[in-house]
């Protein structure tokens, strides 16, 4: 777990352990989910299994303990929980913590989406994020007189990239009295919130990073993009990203289809099926280049469609810098609608997040089109 943020850090004060316990129980809930490479407990103090279910359990228990810290209550017990649903106070807390679980996890999970092609910058309400792009260019050396004391002067200036963030809001029905009662997760409920926000974020910046390198085909960069690959054609591609990127060295990225696409010229290798390729469905390194295969995302605007182009392969160089940055603004905003503002008694809790895209780097990169 990367660094807590400031104002989780405020909020939970000595009760920041509930907010830990909720990134592991999270990684467990995205490992159930399918990701990969996350880590979370497994075991009990005794030594016996921690199941999801088990944990799942225990976390709702620490975050009902965490509402009625916030909200001031002491004991729930003190009335029916008919009447603690309808305290504005018990409302107002639980979308309180709810807006700081999403705020301890979102940055973290949505590297591991896209970490390798955009960085992630996180300011306060009100900032706008400002980039400065330094050139790539070399100084020109030139051959000259020895009785000449200068040559033609060269000078060099920054670029600046700003991207202003855009709120974006998604509104679920709720019921905090099944929630109180313990007939609804809400540690469920963060999750499934915080992968919405997540998976927006995933296609927000995909379609930036995709959108420029498109654009590689219509302005000076075309030498950047070709159609059709070959490992002759992919190597001497890679091989202008390295040098021009200051001899940092890409990395072949792609989804899983895309990646099955790069294979040797040769037709007479052979691999059998404990091999990595059939175990993974591509190579992982190919002439010295390393293959990335970024996770497939669901298109939810089409039913069963994909969002990733499996049709493009993208060679980047991460260390000479990220492509896409992506800034978050501010902490998640969350409300709720009063128990009996609706004629069936259901309740609207509304979370809002603010962000924004921007191309600002002068690293390369490059794209194949395959035939």
């Amino acid at each position: 777990m990367n660094k807590i943020p400031s104002t989780v850090l405020s909020f939970a004060g000595a009760n920041i352990n509930v907010y830990k316990k909720f990134v592991d129980y999270y990684n467990h809930f995205r490992s159930n989910q399918g990701a990969k490479g996350v880590e979370f407990q497994t075991v009990k103090e005794d030594g016996s299994i921690l199941t999801f279910g088990e944990k799942e359990d225990k976390m709702n228990a620490d975050l009902l303990g965490e509402i009625m810290r916030v909200a001031g209550v002491k004991d729930l017990n003190d009335m029916p929980l008919s009447t603690w649903a309808q305290n504005p106070q018990i409302s107002w807390a639980a979308f309180a913590v709810v807006s700081q679980l999403i705020d301890m996890v979102l940055p973290d999970s949505i590297i591991d989406t896209i970490g390798a092609y955009s960085e992630v910058k996180v300011g306060g309400w009100g900032d706008s994020f400002a980039f400065e792009v330094k050139p790539r260019d070399l100084f020109v050396v030139s051959k000259q007189g020895r009785d000449r004391r200068t040559t033609e002067i060269k000078k060099q200036y920054n670029g600046l990239v700003t991207v202003l963030p855009e709120l974006r809001q998604l509104t679920v029905g709720v019921s905090l009295y099944r929630v109180l009662a313990g007939k609804e997760s809400l540690a469920e409920f963060v999750s499934k919130a915080v992968r919405s926000l997540e998976s927006q974020m995933t296609v927000d910046v995909y379609n930036a990073f995709a959108t420029a390198m498109t654009n590689l085909a219509t302005t000076t960069d075309a030498a950047l993009k070709i159609t059709g690959y070959t490992q002759a054609t992919m190597v001497e591609l890679a091989q202008k990203v390295q040098a021009w990127n200051g001899g940092a060295s890409p990395v072949i990225m792609g989804t899983r289809l895309a990646l099955a696409n790069i294979l040797p010229n040769d037709a007479n290798y052979r691999y059998d099926i404990e091999s990595n390729f059939v175990k993974m469905g591509y190579m992982k390194t190919i002439s010295g280049f390393d293959a990335l295969m970024l996770p497939q995302v669901a298109d939810w605007t089409t039913p069963f469609t994909t969002v990733l182009d499996d049709t493009k392969l993208w060679l980047v160089s991460p260390s000479a810098g990220k492509i896409v940055k992506l800034c978050l603004e501010g902490s998640a905003i969350s409300n709720v609608t009063a128990p009996f503002q609706f004629a069936d008694l259901s309740q609207n809790a509304t979370i809002a997040k603010s962000w924004g895209t921007g191309i600002a780097t002068s690293a390369i990169a490059g794209t194949i089109a395959l035939a």
